[in-house]
């Protein structure tokens, strides 16, 4: 029977479980009322537990991506829709902080449409430019390796999403701002953009504001893009109809 059990102990060496199926043969051996083999079964079951209820890192880093992606293409085609920029108060793209001044002296002057034209012209320009950022974002997530998977399962309920920022963000930048420029020229946001700094400039004793309408329009979008991914990741993780895939079940469930 122990040569026997010494085959096996070989067996389950490499998953981790010597140690436990050990003790168990100890415990046999202090116990006429269990066999060996109920010992092994259980210790089995245990070291089988865990390890993550038998998921292996594979799956892992397959459950992950998959969420990730799913995140990505509901979050970017809520915030391409008409509105998913304008109409969504979490990721709204007002003046820059330094322009409050001049918006609200602009609106004093009588010209709160002009002012409102711009707002909603980099909103437009948001919306525009997060057609394109999907395949920017199903790139990245597919250089997230196994390790970093397994890393992230265990983080927070946004740890995925901040692993995806912290990686990608600059390569992201670099890449959507091009669309965001051609976004801002196509919606009219560089004329109304201009048109309410134009005036304000001229105003006597003011400073002057010069501000990169396209760079600060790239983060406000990407940094909006970030809020809905992270929702959609807080979503999978904490509600399980929300994961509708076998895999999904499987990982998150665990």
């Amino acid at each position: 029977m122990f040569s026997q059990t010494k085959k096996q102990l070989i067996m389950y060496k490499k998953t981790g479980i010597a140690a436990l199926l050990l003790t168990s043969i100890v415990i046999c051996n202090n116990s006429q009322a269990q066999g060996i083999n109920g010992f092994i079964k259980k210790a089995t079951g245990t070291a089988a537990s865990a390890l993550g209820g038998g998921i292996s890192k594979d799956e892992i880093a397959s459950g992950l991506k998959e969420a990730l992606n799913k995140g990505v293409q509901k979050g970017t085609a809520q915030l391409s829709a008409v509105d998913g920029f304008l109409g969504n108060a979490a990721v709204k793209i007002w003046m820059p902080e330094e322009a409050v001044k001049v918006e609200k002296k602009l609106r004093d002057l009588g010209m709160g449409s002009q002012v409102d034209q711009a707002i909603t012209s980099m909103n437009r320009a948001a919306e525009d430019a997060a057609k394109s950022a999907a395949p920017i974002f199903v790139d990245a997530i597919k250089n997230m390796s196994i390790q970093d998977a397994v890393g992230i399962l265990k983080g927070t309920d946004t740890a995925a999403t901040g692993y995806l920022r912290n990686n990608t963000s600059a390569k992201l930048t670099e890449a959507f701002r091009p669309v965001i420029e051609k976004s801002l020229d196509k919606v009219d946001a560089t004329k109304y953009w201009n048109g309410v700094f134009t005036t304000y400039n001229q105003i006597p004793f003011v400073k002057k504001v010069n501000t990169d309408l396209a760079a600060y329009v790239t983060e406000k979008a990407l940094a909006g893009i970030f809020v809905q991914v992270a929702a959609e990741e807080k979503n999978i993780r904490g509600n399980a109809a929300a994961r509708t895939t076998d895999l999904l079940k499987k990982v998150f469930g665990n």
